[in-house]
């Protein structure tokens, strides 16, 4: 093997041995009975969200693939958070790094993919990631690493401490040690198929459900079986959803879709936040109100048992958006309707 290449992955695989394993945390909910919720909090990663998983796994499976070499620029379509953690293992391998991102992304991650050592390129939407970063790979001589596409095949999904093997390792001592459902939002839709592939293969009698924000192809897909349907808009909750369906959706996986409207994801952030004294992202929102939706159904069914769902990331990159009011109330519809509903937990 390249001495570099050696060097590259031995560096990698060093900084995941000195890092913990992220908290899972019960979540106190008022009026929740015989049902636990869990949030596993990925948002203390280095990189401050799941897609430092991500992002360390397609790292590792390029390098070992051949496909990075010493000097290679590397080139990442990425509503933010994946372009935040690829940075930070690019610069720690001395590589080139550039995030193809809309226009809309936060600017607290434009500082971020920067203050590592990436630049941004920025496109009108997110349909013009792709292309835009297959052109611009071309033109740099560089690698596109396509997270929506070698996201579900990069992570060992039957352990080596995937985020799936966490979780049910971290629920051991609970009352119910074996949820009775795992909640997620899908992005490149790697995590879901991680989740449903370990679930699977350790025979657990656990359900996967996926939560789908507006105007991402998801849900549909999910229920039609197309997987060639196509969208003209982007997601407004960053980091989920997308306007095509992606290679690393694995529908087969997947036991039930929900779709979260995207008023019901800042309601829940928001309340989230009432009720845990910190700031978490929208997707976290997302993640939040299926699990509560399940929570409820289980309880109207007298069912006992436990939710595990995922916050993502912290609320702190979204200070000039999700948790500015006055862009809040341009964006987004009337979120009473949400709010009345999540009163009922108060």
């Amino acid at each position: 093997m390249n001495r570099w290449v050696a060097e590259a992955i031995a560096k990698i695989n060093a900084d995941a041995h000195r890092s913990a394993d992220t908290h899972l945390f019960k979540l106190e909910v008022p009026g929740l009975e015989k049902v636990e919720i869990y949030l596993k909090d990925e948002s203390t990663h280095p990189t401050g969200s799941l897609k430092h998983r991500l992002a360390r796994s397609l790292f590792l499976y390029a390098l070992c693939n051949g496909k990075i070499k010493q000097g290679t620029t590397i080139i990442e379509a990425s509503s933010g958070s994946t372009a935040v953690s690829e940075a930070y293992f690019a610069r720690m391998i001395g590589a080139p790094f550039v995030a193809v991102v809309p226009k809309s992304t936060a600017r607290s991650k434009i500082k971020l993919i920067e203050f590592y050592g990436g630049r941004a390129h920025f496109v009108d939407s997110a349909p013009q990631m792709h292309d835009a970063s297959v052109e611009l790979a071309k033109e740099l001589g560089g690698y596109f690493m396509d997270q929506f596409t070698y996201a579900e095949r990069a992570t060992d999904w039957r352990g080596n401490n995937n985020i799936a093997e966490s979780i049910f390792m971290q629920m051991e001592r609970e009352p119910h040690a074996v949820p009775s459902m795992l909640v997620m939002s899908a992005g490149t839709g790697g995590t879901s198929a991680t989740l449903g592939r370990y679930i699977r293969y350790k025979g657990f009698d656990t359900k996967l459900t996926v939560v789908d924000p507006e105007n991402s192809v998801f849900f549909d897909s999910y229920h039609s079986g197309d997987r060639s349907l196509t969208s003209p808009h982007s997601s407004c909750i960053e980091g989920i959803g997308r306007p095509k369906v992606e290679h690393s959706f694995q529908p087969e996986v997947i036991d039930r879709m929900i779709r979260v409207p995207d008023a019901a994801s800042i309601a829940t952030m928001l309340w989230l936040e009432k009720l845990i004294g910190r700031r978490a992202g929208a997707s976290t929102g997302t993640n939040l109100w299926g699990a509560l939706k399940i929570a409820r159904e289980m309880m109207e069914a007298g069912q006992e048992g436990s939710i595990v769902t995922l916050l993502c990331d912290s609320g702190e990159r979204y200070l000039d958006t999700y948790y500015d009011a006055d862009w809040v109330a341009k964006n987004f519809e009337d979120l009473t309707p949400y709010n009345d509903v999540l009163s009922r937990w108060e």
